[in-house]
């Protein structure tokens, strides 16, 4: 669903030959609020499917004009996206892996409850509907790689709804929210949704630069500017005029690279390290941060009128757990887009799985959601991904209320709150801790697992006294 679709029912087309077993069922999902089509043959069915929009079908695979197999292949050549659930009641375990191998999303045998066909319709309709909006979004963005903002929540609607309205514009932009929420993908889709998508998409972390060579970086330099500047460097303001600008981790940048930024933001004019002549460029800047830029301030660590200047149109992405009905989309996304990178069959998420994905609140949001998929998906080695997948998530909400109510580096029962700054130092120290932990002392897994680049993650680890020394496991 893109945000300009209207809501609509879910059409599910309903074949089956048995047309008092087809008018109960049909009952049943109107019941539910789905529009509902019969039809008791195949021909007529690929018909109905050529002619309007079938959000989801439900095949018997004995029909008496085709075979529901030749009906099954013949629909996911007009409708790729479309999930098809396979009746029988001549079911074996031969035909089920034959119709998931030819792109069924499940099978059920007759006879059958209703809450499975219900649950397993509800699942399919889902999937159609994400990978549909995957569709959307890349023919209206040109994009074949990194899907943009997905989900239906209406928190992440709003989201896409801001995007779509100020992207044609030049307003800056002040992208906030909690890590691995998708702040670079939200900069990305103001790229392209923008007249300037012919241009050049530049994006640099702040954080991840020593303030010497970030403002190099960024405005470059001229020959002779400082000791092993031997060439002229245009830097990245250069690199992108005409087009976006994503400045990462903004509140990562030292006092010097801001002065300059506001002279960029005010005037569209900058001037090279080393340089005694200013140059125009034209580029839209979108920002990024975690941080709260209004407490910086206050704190004087950042410029208020850069601030000011940074914050013409503020856009929060929302974290995972207040998109709860998103995740098993995003899920079974992420677990095909794994599966198929290793030539392996996506598993189905298992309604217990999706419930204790839906319960666990996903620090590390959408990067963390990938990543678990990715370690499920190899772990899996069945058509159905289990509570028992994703150990890490379980083991998580069985720890004591007391222990993850607990701030790191404050002492139980402790009367004074620390500073929001020195708790989230404490926090970073106790994240940066554990992912070494996790991964034995390896930096290279611990930045992969964080999502940060190494150069980066070593920073991070200087700055807060820790060594990969000391996770190193010993013999």
């Amino acid at each position: 669903m893109t945000p300009e679709s209207p809501v609509q029912q879910p059409h599910v087309l309903l074949v089956d030959d048995d047309l008092q077993l087809a008018e109960l069922m049909s009952m049943r999902m109107t019941s539910r609020g789905y529009r509902v089509t019969v039809e008791g043959e195949g021909k007529s069915a690929l018909r109905r499917l050529s002619q309007e929009r079938v959000d989801a079908m439900v095949l018997d695979l004995r029909l008496e004009d085709m075979d529901g197999m030749d009906v099954l292949r013949a629909a996911r050549q007009r409708a790729p996206e479309l999930s098809v659930i396979m009746l029988t009641a001549h079911g074996s375990i031969e035909t089920a892996v034959q119709a998931m191998q030819e792109g069924a999303y499940g099978f059920l045998t007759k006879p059958f409850h209703d809450h499975e066909l219900m649950q397993k319709l509800t699942h399919a309709l889902e999937r159609s509907l994400l990978r549909r909006e995957v569709a959307e979004l890349r023919r209206r963005m040109g994009e074949e790689g990194e899907p943009l903002l997905l989900g239906i929540s209406e928190a992440i609607s709003r989201v896409r709804e801001v995007i779509a309205r100020i992207a044609p514009t030049d307003a800056t932009v002040l992208l906030t929210g909690e890590s691995g929420t998708g702040k670079e993908l939200a900069a990305r889709m103001l790229h392209v949704l923008s007249r300037r998508n012919a241009g050049r998409f530049v994006a640099v972390n702040c954080g991840a630069l020593p303030p010497e060579l970030l403002e190099s970086e960024l405005f470059g330099h001229v020959k002779g500017a400082f000791s092993g500047a031997v060439r002229e460097r245009e830097g990245l303001f250069g690199a992108a005029n005409g087009g976006t600008l994503f400045l990462d981790e903004i509140g990562e940048a030292s006092p010097s690279v801001q002065v300059k930024l506001l002279r960029v933001l005010q005037e569209q004019r900058l001037t090279r390290v080393g340089a005694d002549v200013e140059e125009s460029v034209d580029v839209r800047v979108v920002a990024a941060t975690n941080r709260d830029l209004a407490e910086e301030v206050a704190a004087k660590r950042f410029r208020q009128d850069l601030y000011f200047r940074l914050h013409v149109v503020p856009i929060e992405l929302p974290p995972l757990r207040e998109r709860l009905e998103d995740i098993p989309l995003l899920a079974q996304l992420f677990l095909e887009r794994t599966a198929n990178r290793y030539g392996l069959r996506p598993p189905r998420l298992a309604p217990a799985t999706v419930e204790l994905m839906q319960r666990y609140g996903w620090p590390g949001n959408v990067r963390e959601l990938i990543h678990e998929m990715e370690a499920a998906v190899l772990l899996a080695g069945a058509d159905e991904l289990q509570p028992r997948h994703v150990p890490r998530l379980g083991q998580a909400l069985e720890r004591p209320p007391a222990e993850s109510a607990q701030l790191p580096g404050v002492p139980v029962g402790a009367e004074a709150l620390p500073s929001l700054r020195e708790a989230r130092d404490a926090f970073e120290r106790a994240y940066l801790a554990e992912a070494m932990r996790r991964s034995s002392g390896s930096v290279s897994a611990a930045a992969r697992m964080a999502g940060r680049n190494r150069s980066d993650f070593y920073d991070l680890l200087k700055r807060h006294g820790l060594s990969a020394a000391d996770f190193k496991e010993t013999p």
